[in-house]
């Protein structure tokens, strides 16, 4: 037993480093843009993107501050601007997809690139989707009358608005919370591994994989990846790519199962957490859960069948990543 914890310990280390490495310095990068305007600049050029697709302005500050910085930030600008939001409940729950489908890009995308997928084929994937979806839930209402029904933001209005600190009050805020945030997750990939050794010693994770089958034939991922992405997908991209990056090191996982698995972890993750701060917000469960998992099972299905002639040899550990 005490060979096991040692073992264990070992493993999150590792793991957590890796996503230091990756992580941290991303994350500072985007605080500074942040303190020169970066996410106002953002919101700016997404205005006229906002119009196109049938949502107001306001929109535009919103889902840049979620995909520049996170899904967090996304609320408390939510929060910000709620005595200014003008939005049927089809145009509030699209906003939510969008910001389901791109969130914390910078950090999240460094992520799936060490985990051995392309940075630039899966952000767009992940905007494109966003983009996507979002308008063809605001033209089907437009159409249909469906979700038509005004949304009351009052009860945001209500509360006391808390106005992020600029200069160095803002940088101690940022750090404190950065801190907290590394705690957590390490604390996170000990009990995931704990997880996934008690599932796979007990016979569940087999389990789970057979159940996981259907899917998998029509999405074309492994059935090695299978628990690994179910695990991304239920709590997030952040431990799911961990995991990736630890079982692509130690199978050498095919330059195609790596981008199907990542490129649905990209499009789908999260789908407890991130799913129920959505609804807080009113968002419509068909809408931000439902359809999202399906366009996402499509668009994977599709990549799968495209990606068929890409070559299986296996990726040297030394090279995933790159």
């Amino acid at each position: 037993m005490p060979r096991y914890f040692f073992d264990l310990f070992n493993r999150s280390q590792r793991l957590f480093i890796t996503l230091i490495k990756v992580m941290l310095p991303v994350m500072i990068v985007v605080r500074i843009a942040d303190e020169f305007g970066a996410v106002a600049l953002a919101s700016d050029l997404l205005s006229p993107v906002m119009g196109l697709i049938g949502l107001p302005p306001e929109a535009g500050l919103i889902w840049a501050t979620c995909a520049l910085v996170s899904m967090y930030g996304a609320v408390g600008a939510f929060i910000g601007l709620s005595a200014h939001l003008d939005m049927n409940a089809a145009q509030l729950s699209a906003l939510c997809a969008m910001m389901l489908f791109a969130h914390g890009l910078p950090v999240e995308q460094a992520i799936v690139k060490r985990a051995g997928a392309s940075l630039i084929a899966t952000t767009v994937l992940r905007l494109g989707a966003a983009v996507s979806y979002a308008a063809l839930i605001t033209w089907i209402s437009n159409t249909t009358g469906w979700l038509s029904e005004p949304v009351d933001f009052s009860w945001m209005a209500g509360g006391e608005t808390v106005v992020a600190a600029t200069g160095l009050a803002g940088w101690i805020d940022w750090s404190m919370q950065t801190v907290k945030s590394l705690v957590v997750s390490f604390a996170v990939i000990v009990g995931l591994l704990i997880i996934l050794d008690v599932l796979d010693k007990t016979g569940i994770t087999n389990r789970i994989t057979n159940g996981m089958m259907p899917i998998l034939r029509v999405s074309g991922l492994s059935r090695e990846v299978a628990p690994v992405t179910t695990i991304g997908v239920l709590l997030g991209l952040t431990y799911g790519g961990a995991l990736i990056i630890d079982e692509a090191r130690k199978k050498n996982f095919p330059p195609r199962t790596l981008f199907l698995s990542l490129s649905w972890l990209s499009l789908s993750h999260s789908l407890i957490e991130d799913t129920a701060i959505m609804l807080a917000l009113g968002a419509d469960i068909w809408v931000v859960l439902v359809g999202r998992v399906i366009l996402t099972l499509l668009i994977i299905a599709a990549l799968a069948r495209l990606t068929l002639r890409w070559q299986t040899a296996p990726v040297p550990a030394t090279e995933t990543g790159n």
